[in-house]
């Protein structure tokens, strides 16, 4: 069900790959709700996803784009706002990669090849996106930017790898660049921290699915699925929370305030 709370609003939705990512929901509630957009990725994450079936659907244009080519950025930016008719009001950043994890080494043990390639990609990324942005003057007024985290960020998942690395330097970014974006041109940035997903990037972190056993069990509401974060991303696209910049929203069903659960205690007591 819609309530319009983004009839009119134009923007970029970046990383939907396929039905199960989190920006894959995303664009069909901003549909839902009235906003238009274009989707983009990476053009070798298209060939392995089905984005074309979600511009279909949604009556929306992809254009490809490497999110780690200022170039790229430059034409993404300028096209989607030709195509769109004006300025945009928001931007999802749903981009993650860790080539250390997908080639099985340890964080003892980092190929930092590798790691600059995965900071780049899931990480220094949101600099450049908003730096584009920026530079073009392409947002409108009370506009929001959003990407997304997770918590390994300022608590320690070991199997999480580089990653957690990476959301921390993509979550300082958010306050920093936040700060002049707000200043400068009323534009809010925020970062959703987001339960474990069983997403496609998800699922390649070694030991996921006992986790996301875990943190169920931690979390007093139980994980928020992808389309609980679709519904949470809306609403900070949304008029509703125009106040609302630089912060670090945990989106987790109480996970990040838990200490233990009744539930694990028994776990661990039977």
């Amino acid at each position: 069900m819609g309530y319009n709370l983004l009839k009119g609003k134009r923007g970029i939705i970046f990383g939907a790959l396929d039905e199960n990512s989190i920006a894959w929901k995303t664009a069909e509630r901003v549909h839902e709700e009235g906003g238009t957009f274009v989707l983009t990725n990476a053009p070798i994450a298209m060939r392995m996803g089905q984005i074309k079936t979600l511009a279909e659907k949604t009556g929306s244009e992809i254009i490809p784009a490497d999110a780690t080519n200022e170039e790229d950025l430059e034409n993404l930016v300028s096209k989607s706002v030709e195509i769109l008719g004006g300025k945009l009001d928001f931007v999802l950043h749903s981009i993650g990669m860790s080539v250390n994890v997908r080639k099985g080494r340890a964080y003892t043990d980092e190929k930092y090849d590798f790691t600059t390639k995965g900071w780049d990609v899931s990480a220094l990324s949101f600099h450049k996106v908003m730096q584009s942005l920026y530079k073009a003057n392409a947002m409108n007024e009370w506009g929001s930017i959003v990407a997304l985290t997770y918590m390994a960020a300022q608590r320690t998942f070991p199997d999480y790898n580089d990653m957690a690395d990476n959301k921390a330097y993509l979550e300082s970014v958010a306050r920093s660049f936040g700060y002049f974006f707000g200043k400068e041109k009323k534009v809010r940035v925020n970062t959703i921290s987001q339960s474990p997903t069983p997403t496609t990037a998800g699922q390649g972190v070694k030991g996921f699915d006992g986790f996301i056993s875990y943190a169920e069990k931690m979390s007093p509401l139980g994980n928020a699925t992808a389309g609980d974060c679709a519904d949470y991303t809306i609403s900070l696209f949304s008029d509703l929370t125009k106040k609302v910049t630089m912060q670090n929203l945990f989106h987790d069903g109480g996970f990040s305030n838990t200490g233990v659960s009744q539930e694990v205690i028994d776990e661990f007591t039977e």
